[in-house]
């Protein structure tokens, strides 16, 4: 354990590691990547994506390694019961920090398929690592805003139709689809404006959800909903990686999309929309719950916020 290092030199540290993990990965990713492109072979490319997904497990490996060597942090981990690598899932977070990836992977490690998430198509210049999440097929989604879309409204519904595509690659291979479904990371400030009628929680933004679940023809039945909280209170990415998280909260629960919602037309049909969204918000006021009974636990047993 190197938790004993001063605070920023073990955030250098758990970052030198990632990174030297991420290019030992990502070298032999893009090599078979190349391939990819070059034989479109259908059985080839099936057999290629195995493969490299068998990289990113290891790549995944070395990532919890380097917490493992940097961090000391009590996981406080419930509802991984039954999970099942060979299932299709949703996986639904809150969203506080880009820590929340790392929490996620560390929960679900090896339970579940890796999971793929929606990107800023900005995202996807990033060197190495934009490549490398091309090759893994994750899906890039560009975000307009209300000015944009008002100028030009044919924009408008881009951004899900874009998930549409995405996730129909993903119908005969098992995989688990990530997304943050209130959009954007948590803020006090992003809360008021939006005045939420949650404690905890943005205002959830069901579209995204919908459009997965349609586009997936009835694959994905299983919805796992995650709880993330961070007792020592709001955080950064930075001062995760330096150590100053000493506690991660984490519970999931699994939920079956109800059939109705498994096809359905969200975009044009009103009634279904309602209803969809009803349940989304059902599902975001039990979690807002959890959020506050979780905070009031910490609390009575005199953690520190």
């Amino acid at each position: 354990m190197l938790s004993f290092l001063p605070s920023t030199m073990l955030g250098a540290t758990c970052i030198l590691l990632v990174v030297i993990n991420t290019i030992v990965w990502t070298v032999p990713v893009h090599i078979f990547a190349m391939t990819k492109l070059l034989i479109p072979h259908k059985g080839f490319q099936a057999r290629n994506s195995r493969w490299v997904m068998a990289m990113v497990r290891g790549w995944l490996w070395g990532i919890l390694f380097s917490l493992k060597l940097t961090q000391n942090i009590k996981w406080d981990i419930k509802g991984l019961e039954g999970l099942r690598s060979d299932e299709w899932y949703f996986v639904n977070s809150n969203h506080q920090s880009w820590t929340d990836i790392v929490v996620l992977l560390r929960t679900f490690g090896n339970r579940i398929a890796f999971p793929k998430f929606f990107l800023k198509k900005e995202l996807a210049w990033i060197p190495i690592l934009g490549s490398a999440w091309w090759a893994l097929d994750y899906p890039f989604m560009k975000r307009y805003s209300k000015k944009q879309l008002e100028k030009h409204p044919e924009l408008r519904g881009k951004d899900l139709e874009t998930t549409r595509k995405m996730c129909e690659r993903y119908i005969h291979t098992p995989v688990s689809i990530l997304n943050f479904i209130e959009g954007t990371r948590f803020t006090a400030e992003k809360h008021e404006k939006q005045n939420s009628p949650y404690r905890h929680l943005l205002n959830p933004k069901a579209g995204g959800l919908a459009f997965a679940l349609g586009a997936m023809n009835g694959k994905i039945r299983k919805l796992l909903d995650v709880t993330i909280l961070y007792p020592d209170g709001p955080i950064n990415f930075w001062n995760f990686l330096c150590g100053r998280v000493s506690r991660v909260v984490v519970r999931v629960e699994e939920h079956l999309v109800p059939e109705e919602f498994l096809r359905g037309d969200y975009m044009n049909d009103s009634a279904f929309r309602n209803r969809f969204q009803a349940w989304v918000r059902a599902l975001w006021k039990k979690k807002d719950d959890l959020i506050e009974g979780l905070v009031s636990e910490y609390i009575t047993s005199g953690g520190q916020f």
